[in-house]
């Protein structure tokens, strides 16, 4: 078992709000290392030490801190404030590794798009900059380079950026629940402006639900599942897989065959050959967006669940497709509810789950070694009196072998109608 992690404070949670509008497993780097410092974001009130002080509005704020041991600094965003009590509205973040810029999108569930980008060089230069909200434009309907009057930017869920070489990757998805496609962009570390790629997935009277868009030694990959009408788990069906070699505009699926050309208007769609790794039916438990690691030789891991092993229990699921191209699936263990776990890969290749139990306020951490073929999952740890969705800083997990998680923690309080929870990170060594 691993020793009990490092917990740091980061600020306290909304936990006033019906939904979570922090630690979503859809966000995809709300904890994020580069260039030897981390980064976080999320929202909270504006902190006071009147104990009267309303929790309401909301504000993005954003933390950074030098690692290993750092403290970490924060700033607030006061121009925009967040008043929609949904789970869908989470904030987003990205760095550039060309520029250096940092990237925050944010409040969006079917929505205009709501951007802003910092000066360049504060992530590649950091000490260099006092952390003041100076350092970023203010909220933006667009992405430089392209108009306010691009079609995709008026109906906007999901924004998810991540690191594409020097590069960095944007995409979101146009369109609602059941009829909604996604669309590719890249920023140019050298021209500071983003270009349109195209639409890398289409439903057709169905929806893709991204685990995961990663980059690996210049592939960059994606697993969904789809969603066929209204929105509800009992339409989910179906993990599905392509690749890219060219940072987008090229899609095959995982037998080698270019299926989709976005330079010529192509896309990926439901019915496209060959892209279903695993055909799961309608009603079986599967979750949308749960999770998607890339270890180092280029093995692609999907955390999802379903029924299919007998029963109407939904198991935790490790889909895995090996260097090779061969896929393979195994039960983890039951599912006590409907949150959404998280994956890692570490220095040494060995894959981390972190499974939550909202019910039970505790989160545990598996590890299935690459020694073993990633066949067997030990519990390494559980915590108690922490809830939301695990998010992990992967980029800090492999190059420091130091597991950091975004979760939410809880206090004990005078009374049961009382809620009062923290935004934390737990550092693991492992």
């Amino acid at each position: 078992m691993l020793p009990q992690p490092k917990l740091t404070i980061l600020s306290r949670d909304p936990a006033q709000r019906k939904f979570n509008i922090n630690c979503n497993a859809f966000q995809q780097d709300a904890l994020i290392s580069f260039n030897g410092w981390q980064y976080s974001s999320f929202y909270t009130f504006l902190q006071s030490e009147s104990p009267d002080a309303t929790p309401e509005p909301l504000y993005v704020h954003l933390a950074r801190r030098q690692l290993p041991q750092g403290e970490w600094e924060v700033m607030v965003l006061h121009d925009y404030p967040q008043t929609t009590d949904d789970g869908h509205n989470t904030v987003q973040m990205g760095i550039c590794p060309g520029d250096g810029t940092i990237h925050l999108s944010y409040d969006h569930h079917c929505d205009v798009l709501r951007y802003r980008y910092s000066v360049r060089d504060l992530a590649t230069n950091p000490s260099k900059f006092e952390w003041t909200a100076a350092l970023f434009t203010p909220t933006l309907d667009y992405l430089p380079g392209l108009p306010s009057t691009h079609r995709h930017f008026g109906y906007v869920t999901y924004p998810r950026f991540g690191f594409l070489g020097d590069d960095m990757f944007c995409t979101v998805r146009d369109g609602k629940a059941g009829l909604g496609n996604d669309y590719l962009y890249i920023y140019r570390g050298s021209t500071g402006r983003f270009d349109f790629v195209g639409a890398h997935l289409t439903g057709v009277q169905s929806n893709p639900y991204v685990h995961g868009l990663d980059c690996r030694d210049g592939r960059l990959h994606v697993t969904c599942k789809q969603q066929a009408g209204p929105n509800g788990s009992e339409n989910n069906h179906n993990i599905c897989y392509a690749y890219s070699d060219d940072k987008g505009y090229t899609w095959k699926n995982g037998a080698g065959k270019t299926i989709a050309d976005l330079r010529k208007g192509e896309t990926i769609d439901n019915n496209v050959d060959g892209i279903i790794a695993f055909e799961i039916p309608k009603g079986s438990g599967l979750s949308n967006q749960e999770a998607q690691a890339v270890d180092q030789e280029g093995g692609v891991h999907v955390l999802n669940r379903d029924t299919l092993d007998g029963g109407e229990c939904r198991m935790w699921k490790h889909y895995y497709r090996s260097p090779d191209g061969n896929w393979t699936q195994r039960a983890i263990r039951p599912v006590p509810g409907n949150a959404r776990g998280q994956l890692a890969v570490g220095k040494t290749g060995d894959l981390y789950i972190v499974l939550p139990d909202f019910a039970a306020s505790e989160m545990r951490l598996l590890k299935a070694s690459k020694a073993s073929g990633y066949t067997s999952y030990e519990e390494a740890w559980t915590g108690h009196g922490l809830t939301g969705e695990p998010l992990v800083d992967s980029a800090r997990l492999e190059h420091d072998n130091v597991l950091s998680v975004l979760v939410l923690s809880e206090e004990k309080t005078a009374g049961p109608s009382e809620r009062l929870r923290n935004v934390v990170v737990l550092d693991f060594q492992l």
